[in-house]
């Protein structure tokens, strides 16, 4: 099966400067995975910490593609910063959920509640003993 057949869009916006919003459409696997992390690659390299990724329009996903999302969190962790999965499809969540993905990698309905995820536990504020 050539790309053309299931080409996948990526569309990265910066909600803030170290986050950004990773929108996909089209099938995640084998094919296009390669496009896929290259731009997380760029994001990385261009000092991102935190990667929301909007899997609403992925109505596959194999493992080519958990195995990218898997990588890039723990590039992130590294930094530290972080992975959320947004609104997956229920046959993209099915395949996080049976592969125990969804269990490392957090999954929201919204941006806004994986942007709260980001800013809840790593608050600035003084520490209690």
């Amino acid at each position: 099966m050539s790309i053309a057949q299931n080409p996948l869009s990526v569309e990265v916006t910066l909600p803030r400067e170290d986050v950004a919003l990773v929108t996909v459409e089209g099938h995640l696997d084998l094919d296009t995975a390669t496009e896929f992390q290259a731009h997380l690659a760029n994001q990385l390299h261009h000092g991102r910490r935190h990667f929301l990724l909007d899997l609403s329009a992925v109505p596959f996903m194999d493992s080519s593609g958990m195995n990218i999302i898997l990588r890039v969190y723990q590039e992130a962790r590294k930094l530290p910063g972080s992975v959320h999965v947004i609104d997956p499809t229920p046959a993209v969540r099915r395949v996080l959920d049976l592969t125990g993905v969804s269990l490392t990698v957090p999954v929201s309905d919204k941006v806004e509640d994986a942007l709260a995820l980001i800013d809840g536990p790593q608050s600035d504020g003084p520490e209690t003993p």
